[in-house]
């Protein structure tokens, strides 16, 4: 693989995080990616998915660290591989201790149906400083880098956040655009925005690419309100806590088996508001590679000859690096799954 890789870096003190394993996180996206770019608007999700896992886990075994799945494809009896509490890594007792939050194929839907911001996922952190989030819905607002601390809150309405920003901003309330995730549940949301003048920007699946959205001025997007997965909030969290960025979140529940499932791991505040280094503290890597084209990266591409590119995007937070990856994959490492 030859990378062509564009940086801006400051210098930070090495940790269990060191700088070889950022790098490395890459390739285990670039994997899971690839894999599931053989299935895209094959109409499988199932099959999708499953690629994309096999390949992740795969490439973190090859991998120097003590790792363990704190956010992954569900508990040990839902999910056969990338489960939540599962050892991962090729030197567990050995290599540094470290916690995974990860979605090796965001989208399956939008995969299966060759839709945009298809996306291989991951988050990486010290031990015991990501949130292990339950498989529950969570309500979720945020914005990008370089306003005043609190500018956000779950406590406000949407009307009172964009008037909040638009302020913070320098701009009328009808000059901000919101993007939101186009479900029934949102109606009543996005009513009150376009009530008020704002653009909404409606994404049909993948809300963490919507929430790592407001931090790149070339989306225009200022903020996100919704709700969507809690897992898909953390991996989120993780990325603004590189870039900068407010985030808040609350988690939904639908019946006494969720509010069970939030108590199995530790969450015994239900009504707690989240803000971003409750979700992800310490220092924390995201990376992320595009599975297909999308507002953040572009998707894997199938090129003659049997090259293959891809785009990705890695992230460190005691550093504020931001690397962006362009991938070029020869046949001899693209292998079909299974193969």
């Amino acid at each position: 693989m030859n990378d062509s890789v564009k940086n801006s870096e400051k210098t930070s003190a090495d940790n269990a995080l060191d700088r070889v394993l950022v790098m490395e996180m890459v390739r285990v996206t670039e994997a899971a990616a690839i894999a599931a770019s053989y299935l895209i608007g094959r109409g499988d999700e199932k099959a999708a998915d499953a690629a994309a896992v096999e390949a992740m886990r795969t490439a973190f075994d090859e991998l120097y660290m003590d790792g363990t799945v704190v956010i992954g494809e569900g508990e040990r009896d839902e999910a056969p591989m990338l489960y939540i509490g599962e050892k991962v890594g090729g030197a567990p007792g050995r290599g540094p201790k470290i916690d995974i939050a990860l979605d090796p194929l965001e989208g399956t839907t939008i995969t299966a149906k060759a839709g945009p911001n298809s996306l291989a996922v991951l988050a990486a952190a010290e031990e015991g400083c990501l949130l292990n989030a339950p498989d529950v819905y969570m309500e979720k607002l945020a914005v990008g880098p370089g306003y005043p601390d609190d500018v956000i809150s779950l406590e406000k309405t949407p009307t009172q956040n964009v008037e909040a920003v638009a302020a913070a901003k320098g701009v009328k309330p009808a000059e901000i655009i919101v993007c939101v995730l186009d479900r029934p549940r949102h109606a009543d949301i996005i009513a009150e925005l376009r009530g008020i003048g704002c653009g909404v920007y409606l994404i049909p699946d993948g809300d963490v690419a919507g929430v790592i959205a407001v931090t790149d001025e070339d989306t225009t997007i200022d903020m996100y309100i919704g709700t969507g997965g809690a897992p898909e909030g953390v991996l989120a969290a993780a990325a603004l806590r590189c870039v900068g960025g407010q985030f808040n979140g609350r988690l939904i529940f639908r019946n006494d088996d969720e509010r069970g499932r939030a108590r199995k791991w530790g969450i015994e505040d239900l009504d707690r508001i989240y803000k971003l280094e409750d979700l992800a503290s310490g220092d924390c890597i995201f990376a992320a590679t595009g599975v297909t084209d999308g507002s953040l990266l572009e998707g894997v591409k199938h090129r003659r000859g049997g090259l293959m590119t891809t785009e990705s995007v890695v992230m460190r937070a005691s550093s504020g690096t931001v690397r962006w990856v362009k991938g070029e994959h020869r046949p001899a490492s693209c292998a079909r799954p299974n193969d």
